[in-house]
């Protein structure tokens, strides 16, 4: 299951239905069944205080993934800072939902086995997520042929 769920911030993810069908694919494109995934949207204020009180990280982060993956299933909790990401995309991305959606993948992408720290996997990473939002891209366009 799928859940989403707002920590001291006033946010509304739209699309809901659709993120879980793209989440269950990407999974699915690397062997792995979604199981419980958690997506807690919150604030730099928040996300620094669970870097620092699990992961002894004084820093801000855009998104922090907890792994409970049991074999071929894709589990965990996923704290996500929406100031983090609304800052980023200001930098990185042509959107606030774009840089969003690439964030709420990259997660998932850990927890499929994909890491980012050495720059190969790094590069890896950056294009495993285009090749994420690129199947998210072909599901909004089917959505839209089919309305």
């Amino acid at each position: 299951m799928i859940s989403f769920f707002n920590e001291d911030v006033d946010f509304k993810l739209k699309n809901k239905l659709v993120l879980k069908q793209w989440i269950k694919q990407v999974a699915q494109s690397y062997g792995m069944k979604v199981g419980d995934l958690t997506y807690i949207f919150c604030s730099d204020d928040k996300i620094i205080e669970v870097n620092r009180q699990f992961l002894q990280h004084d820093y801000y982060t855009d998104i922090i993934t907890f792994d409970y993956d049991v074999e071929g299933v894709v589990s965990g909790d996923m704290y996500i800072s929406v100031d983090t990401v609304r800052s980023n995309s200001e930098i990185y991305a042509p959107s606030f939902e774009r840089e969003l959606q690439r964030v709420i993948i990259h997660g998932v992408l850990h927890l499929c086995g994909l890491k980012d720290k050495q720059p190969d996997d790094e590069k890896n990473m950056r294009s495993a997520e285009e090749k994420a939002l690129a199947m998210l891209d072909h599901i909004l366009e089917e959505k839209k042929t089919k309305a």
